[in-house]
């Protein structure tokens, strides 16, 4: 599939091929590589934003009940956004469009075809709900979850290089990618053996940065609270896309002479500026909790009910001497009585 390993003369690597494999069958069960590496990066956003909320004074593992509605309102938003963005792969003539049993169908998501700009838009609505059913503001939880965000697109992207896809133009840089010149994506006319920019490994890069940047900036400026971290994320990681975008040569819609993702990209960039210009006036101070006015955390109010309820419990201690009746005296300290009290 991909050729061998070329060498420069001084021996470092000259190229990155491509994986020979994209998918392994665990009996009738085929599983892409592209799913596994998405469903990792979710569970290392989870890990993330979990002990971030946690060490914020939020209940543990509350991002669990967030992310029961935001995740797969993010996938469904993902899928959603790339195919109005690429009609041209699942629409007109000779296009299959809806039949799930055969190829190139608009629910094939397995086979690659997935974008972050959508995910965000449905992730976040996912997360408003979430937040609303668990009490936690939507502001704290974005700024938690940023660099487990940044982490997740970054192990997601190797999902492309399994699959083949979405890399740049030609180049003759020792790091250039392998692509098999019968994969529909080659451009035609190029000769076999072509080398192409890896923009999968430049965004994994890229974000990666970004992780450890969020993080630093987190721990050391306690004033990005009330969503000014999650503007960062979203400045950070649409800049890097203007750029990948505008050296990918995958098809995609042109608008105005930039690809769709490109203007995705800069409404990201502003929608970040304005988060930060608007949170700073809106919120001079710091958050005084993680959760909404009149919400709280549940494992922290659930008391058992006896501790202020005295009805709940017997009282078996011994009563008063002065409530003991006049005629009980003879049951309790007769000489007679006491072998059958032992």
């Amino acid at each position: 599939m991909s050729h061998a390993l070329h060498s420069t003369f001084s021996g470092v690597l000259a190229s990155i091929p491509s994986p020979p494999v994209s998918y392994f069958d665990i009996g009738p069960l085929r599983i892409h590589f592209y799913a596994l590496c998405i469903i990792a990066g979710i569970i290392a956003a989870v890990l993330l934003t979990n002990r971030r909320l946690t060490r914020r004074g939020a209940e543990p593992w509350v991002v669990i009940d967030i992310s029961i509605l935001a995740v797969p309102l993010a996938i469904v938003g993902a899928r959603i956004f790339h195919v109005l963005t690429h009609p041209g792969f699942y629409f007109g003539e000779g296009k299959n469009t809806w039949n799930p049993f055969e190829p190139g169908s608009v629910w094939a998501i397995w086979e690659g075809g997935i974008a972050i700009f959508g995910a965000l838009i449905g992730g976040a609505i996912g997360a408003y709900l979430g937040c609303r059913w668990t009490g936690i503001r939507f502001w704290t939880f974005a700024d938690a979850l940023a660099p487990g965000l940044l982490l997740a697109q970054a192990m997601g992207r190797f999902g492309n290089w399994f699959n083949h896809e979405l890399f740049g133009l030609p180049t003759d840089l020792p790091w250039g990618l392998e692509i098999e010149s019968d994969n529909s994506a080659f451009p035609p006319g190029l000769p076999e053996g072509t080398l192409f920019h890896p923009t999968f490994l430049y965004e994994v890069i890229w974000n990666l940065l970004g992780v450890v940047v969020l993080l630093w900036l987190s721990r050391k400026v306690t004033s990005l609270q009330w969503g000014r971290l999650f503007a960062i994320y979203l400045i950070w990681y649409s800049a890097g896309r203007v750029v990948w975008e505008s050296i990918r040569i995958d098809p995609s819609e042109i608008i105005l002479g930039l690809r769709s993702n490109v203007w995705a990209a800069i409404v990201g960039i502003v929608v970040g500026l304005a988060i930060l210009v608007v949170q700073s006036r809106r919120h001079l101070g710091l958050e005084p909790s993680p959760y909404q006015p009149g919400r709280g955390r549940k494992d922290l109010d659930a008391d058992v009910d006896s501790q202020d309820n005295p009805s709940d419990f017997v009282d078996l201690s011994e009563p008063p001497s002065e409530e003991v009746a006049a005629g009980a005296s003879a049951t309790s300290t007769g000489p007679t009585d006491t072998v059958g009290a032992r």
